[in-house]
């Protein structure tokens, strides 16, 4: 992997509680002054909707940006919500954000003509939709993925994925075999560090990980954006942001 290939910075990783206290600009722009390439910025923290990202895409004009919904694809009665698309593509618009990252919900039952209507309906908006693993059995498991892509597929639909490496514990489902099966498919990668502990995993740094993540990111494709995706505390954020920074930019020199 090339050093150019892009690092962001989930503004998630800055704690919810925080975040919406200060909102997500000034987050934005600290993320850059450390080093990152762009943010993700996340739709359950926003406290003025439009006004916010607009506010946002004005604080970062030259950075990425990538908007996170946190709707699902599929209702929990198996329908397509066409609305909630609509909704964060909308979102990600007003963001300027080159692609919206969502889940597929219980899509166990999508027909094709669902799936050919979200097709065209994210073609026509301009914004890349990729799809998370989440933390569900229904939209976090290696089998029920791989059913959403191979019928996206027959329907003639192709979406990217977002690979969130810390998520698949939740699941119980193996990272390492997890790469293996989306790689195809892999267009972003949200970076992760787990733990157990009190009998539930919790998102840790990196370097605090009991899985192994080095192996975990050097099996995915080459020149795939990453982005931090846990916790980043301390009494100078700046500096422990950088510090993250220059560690993953490290393993991508090392894997280039």
């Amino acid at each position: 992997m090339p050093e150019s290939a892009p690092l962001l910075v989930s503004l998630s990783s800055f704690g919810a509680d925080e975040v919406r206290r200060h909102g997500q600009a000034g987050f934005a722009r600290l993320a850059l002054a450390a080093g990152a390439d762009g943010v993700e910025v996340r739709g359950e923290l926003l406290q003025g909707e439009d006004g916010e990202l607009a506010a946002i895409a004005a604080a970062v004009p030259r950075a990425l940006r990538v908007f996170s919904s946190p709707a699902p694809l599929w209702t929990d009665t198996g329908e397509m919500d066409a609305q909630a698309l609509d909704q964060g593509l909308r979102q990600a618009r007003a963001l300027q954000a080159t692609r919206l990252k969502m889940s597929i919900g219980h899509a166990a039952a999508a027909s094709a003509q669902a799936l050919r209507a979200m097709a065209a309906q994210v073609e026509a908006s301009g914004v890349e939709l990729v799809i998370e693993n989440d933390q569900t059995p229904a939209a976090g498991t290696v089998p029920a993925l791989q059913r959403f892509f191979a019928a996206a597929g027959e329907a003639g639909w192709s979406p990217g994925m977002t690979f969130d490496m810390g998520n698949w514990h939740w699941q119980g489902e193996c990272p390492q075999q997890a790469a293996r099966a989306f790689a195809a498919q892999v267009r972003y990668v949200h970076c992760k560090g787990v733990q157990r502990q009190a009998q539930r995993w919790v998102a840790v740094p990196l370097a605090q990980s009991a899985a192994p993540w080095r192996s975990v990111l050097r099996s995915l494709p080459a020149n795939t954006p990453w982005a931090i995706e846990y916790p980043l505390a301390g009494d100078d954020l700046e500096a422990v942001t950088r510090r993250e920074i220059d560690l993953l930019r490290g393993l991508q020199a090392g894997t280039a």
